[in-house]
């Protein structure tokens, strides 16, 4: 086999390589911090047997999911709905922001709720309203 002789790297031209693997590695670490500071956060709220929710009052951001864990062994609710509540003053929603309601969640059932509206929602739990049982997010 005939040896072939290459043609030397002129300065040039990896000034060139070293400027285009620049611009790449650049874009590719812009790309995955957007998509790393883009990724919305969950919170974990407890339901509990004290007929409480732990914590009562949550701040996350738009965008961020809450998480309602039921460890009590009795059914309860998540409920923002103005046409559910006994009491008016037990319920808020941001303008904007859409009513929603968990049903009844049996021992160890969890429910998730996206907050894409900032501002304040008030919630509480049907079968235990009387009681005080409400929470609240706030959205930021």
């Amino acid at each position: 086999m005939p040896i072939v002789a290459e043609s030397p790297i002129t300065k040039r031209q990896q000034w060139r390589c070293g400027i285009g693997a620049y611009w790449l590695a650049l874009g590719a670490a812009m790309l995955l911090g957007a998509s790393l500071s883009a990724k919305a956060g969950t919170t974990t709220v407890k339901i509990t047997d004290l007929l409480q929710f732990e914590p009562k009052h949550v701040v996350i951001h738009v965008g961020d999911t809450v998480e309602w864990r039921n460890e009590s062994v009795l059914v309860h609710t998540v409920t923002a709905d103005p046409d559910k509540a006994a009491r008016a003053e037990d319920v808020a929603l941001p303008r904007g922001a859409k009513a929603f309601d968990s049903g009844n969640l049996d021992h160890d059932a969890h429910f998730r709720q996206r907050f894409s509206q900032p501002g304040l929602y008030r919630y509480f739990c049907i079968p235990h309203e009387a009681t005080g049982m409400v929470g609240e997010i706030e959205v930021r």
